[in-house]
């Protein structure tokens, strides 16, 4: 072990946010570890999303080997909330991991990291360090290709399109704008800006993102109503849910239930055999997901 540990390097995350050399190191580290609490996509949608927090990325800690990430501590978009991950073979670095984390990731005293419930040697590692479980608690749920069909009906007038198709800034933005009650709360209507569509065009376009993969439901009077991003990188081996939104004026009618199944239905041809959602909702048993892994937040007492 001594021996393993001396060709260990530790290092911090560059300073500059986007699509960098260490975006793509650690995004190989994410498809090489494959499920996790934190997967390849949810790096992919945090490097150029507009809730990061741009200044605190240099923070994140890498630990190498020959070049190669083997270990990380990180956040999603904001500090205060850690994730530590390691390959399996590097496990014994986690106490190390999460001191580092504890130490850099906290946001104004507050910090907790996220565990895998079924991760019981990371568990043994957080309670020797102070760590308790809080009731807080992130799901993951896996639709299954062989198992459950990706048929779906679409309501008269409506029909399916893609970024790819369609590419449309505004009606994305909308669509999702709309459809995480945004205008419900009392925040009223889409401010779309050229910085905001500068923004949005950012994320949109970069590596690792197959415009086919994202999927809108068009309404009779030409609106994006429902939408569904998907990601998939065959050597990960799954594809992943991300995100979801239906207009609350088009809800209940089954646009949510097709923009889903059709995107599934397209990971599939690619050679996906199962699609990942981080949700535990009512709404993806209903359409076939299941169950898979649930990790909790662990705060010091």
């Amino acid at each position: 072990m001594g021996g393993i540990q001396m060709s260990i390097l530790f290092r911090k995350y560059t300073k500059h946010p986007g699509i960098t050399k260490d975006y793509h190191k650690v995004r190989a580290f994410f498809i090489k570890l494959g499920y996790a609490e934190f997967e390849y996509t949810r790096w992919d949608w945090m490097a150029t999303h507009s809730y990061l927090d741009k200044s605190a990325v240099g923070r994140i800690g890498l630990w190498e080997e020959e070049g190669e990430v083997v270990g990380i501590a990180t956040f999603d978009c904001q500090l205060g909330t850690a994730f530590c991950l390691t390959l399996p073979e590097y496990t014994y670095l986690k106490k190390e991991i999460l001191l580092y984390a504890k130490d850099k990731l906290s946001k104004d005293g507050r910090f907790g990291v996220f565990i895998r419930d079924a991760d019981l040697e990371f568990q043994d590692i957080a309670t020797e360090l102070g760590f308790v479980a809080t009731q807080e608690k992130e799901s993951d749920s896996f639709f299954y290709l062989d198992k459950t069909s990706t048929a779906y009906d679409l309501p008269k007038g409506f029909y399916i399109t893609t970024m790819k198709e369609t590419f449309d800034l505004y009606q994305y933005k909308r669509v999702l704008w709309k459809g995480f009650n945004h205008e419900l709360n009392g925040e009223g209507e889409l401010k779309f800006f050229e910085e905001e569509e500068q923004e949005t065009r950012r994320a949109m376009i970069r590596p690792n993102v197959d415009l086919n993969l994202k999927v809108a439901v068009v309404a009779p009077d030409g609106n994006f109503v429902s939408y569904c991003g998907m990601w998939y990188d065959k050597n990960a081996g799954f594809a992943v849910v991300e995100p979801v939104a239906t207009d609350p004026d088009y809800r209940n009618i089954g646009l949510g239930k097709a923009a889903v199944l059709e995107g599934i239905r397209r990971v599939g041809e690619l050679g996906a055999r199962k699609a990942l959602v981080g949700s535990q909702q009512q709404f993806y048993y209903s359409i076939g997901f299941r169950p898979f892994s649930t990790f909790t937040l662990w705060k010091e007492k």
